[in-house]
This record gives structure tokens, C-alpha cells and sequence, in this order.
């Protein structure tokens, strides 16, 4: 995920992309400066398997539809950049209410979970799981989910965020943003549906390798491959 392309209005690094694919034999998903059909063609061309939408699609959300029409469902990924918002008073729960928000009782009071966009740079005013549901009947085929809230904390996964997702969509939902130990991933497949996990600092540090984290998911019963 190039995360400043769309902020910079840059296109996607096609040579990072050709030079990662030529060099990994896993699925490669692209986010970043994806505004559209030729834009995700370009990725494709050069390597990619899946194209990751965020700012485009919330700014024009027939972006999921054409991805999806042109390339397949399977091609397509939307992400979610999503943050609390806490309804404290009883005036914010009721106006909450009234503009139809899809509010979550989580542990620390009544929120629902706006979108951001630029990397987290903007907010939108658009309701995160209420979102989540529309990418799916437009035709994504997988949410990347990211709690802007638990990212780069290493404090775990938001699990009500990822909890209210998945029960209100049919299609995978990777869960992001938290994780600091392997024991976070074995709370997150253990409380949510989530059918993947993403961690970035733990592998990026050498805390743990994939294998050390492949192994601790093994040994609690989490199906993955060795």
C-alpha cells in the first residue's frame, strides 16, 4: 500500500510493483493512486493479482462497480480507514440516530466508526460499517479493514470494529491495525469472524518472523498453512 499516493495525487509505483512480483510467489494486492479501471489495468500488467480502493471509491463509489465488472470481484479489495466517534451526550446519540449511523455499544460507551481518506489524512462523514455493506452489493470481493484508532499502537485489533463488520457482510474482511504479538491475531480470529490479519510492525522490527506467527496460530487451533 503506497498510502501518500492518493494525498500527492501520484500514480502507483509500477516498477516497485514489477520487481515485488518478480520476486514473491504470494498473492499481491496494490493500493494507492487506484482512481480507476486504467489505473488498476496498469497494476494488473505488471504484476498484480488485486487492486486495494479507498479515497476513489468513497469520492466516486461506482469505482467498486467498474473494478468489479472489468476485472472481478476477486480482484477487487476496498479498504476501510476507520475511526471512533464516541456519542458521549445524549444530543450526539440522538443526532447520530437521525443521520442513520450504525452505532456500536463497544466497552468504552455508544460510537459508530466514520471513514478516512489521504491516509488518514481526511474524514468523510461516512459511516465505516454502513459503507462496508454497500462495497460488498457494488461488488468487492474482500474488505481491508484498518482501526485508525489501534494503528501503530501495538495494542491489539479493534475487535468491536471488526466484530460489527463481519457480521454485516458475506465477503472476507482482513482485520488491520493493532498488532503487537501474535496472541493479537489468535484474539481477533477467536472473537470475529475476520478471515485474515494483517501486522506490519512486528515482521518490519524482526520481534517475530511469519513462521514464528504461523506456528503460535497453529498451536491454538487456527487453520493455516505451514
Amino acid at each position: 500500500l503506497d498510502i501518500t499516493a492518493s494525498a500527492e495525487r501520484r500514480e502507483t509505483m509500477a516498477h516497485v510493483i514489477k520487481k515485488t512480483a518478480e520476486n514473491v510467489f504470494i498473492p499481491l494486492t496494490v493500493g494507492g493512486g487506484i482512481r480507476g479501471v486504467e489505473d488498476a489495468r496498469k497494476v494488473f500488467s505488471v504484476g498484480a493479482d488485486k487492486v486495494s480502493v479507498n479515497t476513489a471509491a468513497i469520492k466516486r463509489p461506482d469505482v467498486v462497480n467498474e473494478i468489479a465488472d472489468e476485472f472481478g470481484s476477486q480482484a477487487c479489495v476496498v479498504a476501510i480507514d476507520a475511526k471512533r466517534r464516541y456519542l458521549r451526550e445524549e444530543s450526539a446519540l440522538k443526532k447520530a440516530e437521525e443521520e442513520g449511523k450504525f452505532i456500536v455499544d463497544t466497552a468504552e460507551g455508544k460510537c459508530w466508526f466514520e471513514c478516512s481518506i489521504y491516509g488518514g489524512r481526511e474524514f468523510t462523514g461516512t459511516d465505516a460499517i454502513k459503507w462496508a455493506m454497500e462495497v460488498e452489493a457494488r461488488g468487492a470481493g474482500e474488505i481491508l479493514l484498518t482501526s485508525m484508532d489501534r494503528d501503530g499502537t501495538k495494542d491489539g485489533y479493534d475487535i468491536e470494529l471488526t466484530r460489527a463488520v463481519c457480521e454485516n457482510v458475506r465477503i472476507p474482511v482482513i482485520a488491520s491495525g493493532g498488532c503487537g504479538s501474535p496472541a493479537h491475531m489468535i484474539e481477533v480470529f477467536e472473537r470475529t469472524d475476520a478471515s485474515a490479519a494483517l501486522a506490519a510492525s512486528i515482521f518490519h522490527y524482526r520481534e517475530y518472523t511469519v513462521r514464528d506467527v504461523k506456528l503460535h496460530l497453529k498451536e491454538h487451533n487456527i487453520p493455516v498453512r505451514l
